[in-house]
């Protein structure tokens, strides 16, 4: 490379090309118009070594020369590129200095020199990227002329040499966090399409029976574990569950894809609650052998459509929280299958089996225990009474009014939910009442 060709990849005002690459590194390193305390250090530093009233980082724009810190020019952000003090010193590679303004042709125009405060002696050392183009210079300004010493030139080189390290610093974070944004924008991605394919898209219609479900998430990059499901038996009867497999991410989905489909196709093989989560418990465990188990929690019901208008449901759970029943009348009753176990863990786990009656009016709805562990603005969880005395107080009714119910519950515990929550309601619609009858007349 000659010397003319060198001068131009160092980025000589010359050549309009690398001019602009050197404006491009520049805006690259984002250094214009944000003063940044860091470096007004720097300036107070460099002004104390030479003993000089002023110095100044400085960036050299298409037009003009921005102070990016300053110390003893207060006023004075930025000042046209031509001419200039430190746009004179942009196209060297070493430290630029001199030592009369007023009589050196290169700066004698400058308007720190004719006007405020009359500069004299002007030493830069240029901010130099590890391409090698001159984003601008560490400087120091006195109003008497003099001749530096060799050590406070070195030390200048020194300071510049700190503020581009700084910028490389910066520059860094700035990409990590870019790319850490982008990463869990992905991951949000992956996460809202895999936990679309973990749970129905739409919930069948169930003649007299009016069914919502709805999974609120805590995390929006981590694909959780809650499951549910409503579909129809051969008979003419409506199986559904509701449940939550152990842990977080891949193995979660995994799990909760094996779940869902285990008891659906157990369903199918038989549709006795106690017998369909006895067959998942079966298929876990030949699934999740050694010293990690993957097990879960669930509800499995089944719907039995009465003449009347009325279900019949039959509920078996494992490990799970109780369902609520919320009545016609706005009483709130848990249908417990407490002592059921948990599934895929223990050597013979134990379900529990209950029946309650859906009459018209009334509603059941299930839910998992990232509800019920949400913590209330005491510090306190929620817990199964809490809810019972929220639903209630709230005179929640069919379906989709539970489910906004509960919404607005996550939205008053804001920060409190630390875990997903899927929910499921069924409701069967209130008898018509008749209008009163008119008298004759």
């Amino acid at each position: 490379m000659t010397q003319a060709e060198y001068a131009v990849h160092r980025g000589a005002r010359g050549d309009a090309a690398d001019e602009q690459r050197r404006l491009d590194e520049v805006r690259r390193y984002t250094v214009l118009d944000a003063p940044t305390g860091a470096f007004d250090k720097i300036a107070s530093l460099a002004a104390r070594i030479f003993d000089a009233p002023m110095a100044t980082v400085a960036i050299v724009d298409s037009d003009r020369v921005w102070f990016k810190a300053r110390h003893g020019l207060e006023g004075v952000r930025e000042i046209p590129r031509d001419p200039g003090l430190t746009a004179c010193a942009v196209p060297h590679d070493q430290p630029y200095v001199v030592t009369d303004a007023l009589t050196d042709p290169r700066t004698a125009a400058g308007p720190l020199v004719h006007g405020w405060p009359g500069v004299r002696f002007y030493a830069a050392a240029p901010i130099i990227t590890v391409d090698g183009y001159r984003l601008g210079s560490v400087n120091v300004l006195d109003t008497r002329p003099r001749r530096p010493t060799d050590v406070q030139i070195a030390t200048l080189q020194d300071l510049a040499a700190l503020v581009m390290d700084e910028l490389e610093l910066r520059l860094s974070a700035r990409r990590t966090v870019a790319a850490e944004r982008e990463r869990r924008a992905d991951a949000e991605r992956l996460a809202r399409t895999l936990q679309r394919t973990l749970l129905p898209p739409a919930l069948p219609t169930v003649p007299g029976l009016h069914a919502a479900a709805a999974y609120h998430t805590a995390s929006v990059d981590e694909v959780g574990g809650d499951f549910y499901d409503l579909f129809p038996l051969d008979d003419g009867r409506w199986a559904f569950f509701l449940g939550d497999v152990c842990g977080k991410g891949a193995d979660a989905a995994a799990l909760t894809s094996l779940t869902r489909y285990t008891l659906r196709a157990a369903a199918i093989y038989d549709p006795d609650p106690c017998t369909a989560l006895a067959n998942l418990d079966t298929v876990l465990k030949g699934e999740h052998q050694g010293d990690n188990p993957r097990f879960c929690t669930a509800v499995f019901g089944v719907l039995d459509a009465a003449s009347d208008g009325s279900f019949t449901v039959t509920l078996a759970g494992g490990g799970h929280p109780p369902t609520l029943a919320v009545r016609a009348d706005g009483t709130v009753e848990p249908v417990s299958t407490t002592g059921g176990q948990l599934i895929g863990l223990l050597p013979n786990p134990h379900f529990v089996q209950v029946t309650t009656r859906l009459d018209p009016g009334d509603a059941l709805l299930l839910y998992t225990d990232g509800l019920i562990e949400a913590r209330t603005a005491d510090g306190s969880m929620l817990g199964e009474e809490g809810l019972a005395r929220h639903l209630s107080a709230h005179a929640a009714r069919g379906a989709d009014s539970l489910l906004a119910t509960v919404h607005k519950l996550f939205t008053d515990l804001g920060t409190g939910v630390s875990d997903d929550t899927a929910l499921l309601a069924l409701s069967v619609p209130p008898r018509p009442t008749s209008p009163p009858a008119q008298e004759n007349r």
